[in-house]
């Protein structure tokens, strides 16, 4: 994996040996996780709708569909035992000329994909609710999709203005356990994420 820079490592004069060796390290470790995250958007958005809810209770839901394969390390990890959480994350801002930006609405989804030899099975849990199954394949199907999530409320953007709605998702390597956390920082393959999708405002959503 390349480093992101490509001239030679050039620290400041007058550093004593050992702070001179620290220094190389932070740099070294900021310049792996930052090739890291630029080569770890592997999951892809191929479709995000925002719509009314079909339950008449004036909220506004979120279909999407995500496209994305697991590392055969991270297929590994998990048939170990090591659970994966990925992270949905939904985010509405109202455009400001004269000011940033402001979060109006913000909703999470957090899922939790595990192997049990005992069974045989894999397990795809949020919340309270866990769906078992009996591949892999099958649990990833299952994550690619959302449907009907609800995200805000009609009345939120009754009174009209422009407003910017995104998604994404992420493997979330905070919840790893640690050693795995620290090879999340320097391994592509441990880290998985899409970029920002950005969403349209259907013309239904407002009434």
């Amino acid at each position: 994996m390349p480093l992101a820079w490509t001239s030679p490592l050039i620290l400041p004069p007058g550093l004593t040996g050992r702070l001179r060796r620290a220094v190389a390290s932070v740099l070294l470790v900021a310049g792996l996780f930052a090739g890291g995250v630029a080569a770890a958007e592997r999951i892809a958005i191929t479709r995000a709708i925002l719509g009314p809810s079909a339950e008449a209770d004036g909220g506004v839901v979120l279909d999407a569909q995500f496209d994305f394969e697991l590392p055969p390390v991270l297929e590994d990890a998990v048939n170990r035992g090591i659970a994966l959480y990925f992270i949905i994350e939904f985010e509405m801002h109202r455009e400001r000329w004269y000011w940033f930006d402001r979060k109006v609405a913000g909703e999470t989804l957090s899922y939790r994909l595990t192997y049990s030899p005992l069974t045989r099975q894999y397990r795809l849990s949020r919340d309270t609710l866990a769906l078992p199954f009996d591949s892999l394949n099958e649990a990833l199907n299952s994550l690619r999709r959302v449907r009907g999530w609800r995200v805000f409320d009609q009345q939120l953007i009754a009174g009209g203005g422009d407003f910017r709605a995104q998604v994404r998702m992420r493997l979330d390597t905070s919840q790893l356990p640690r050693p795995f956390q620290i090879n999340a920082l320097t391994n592509r393959d441990w880290t998985l994420s899409s970029d920002w999708f950005n969403l349209r405002m259907p013309p239904e959503a407002a009434k």
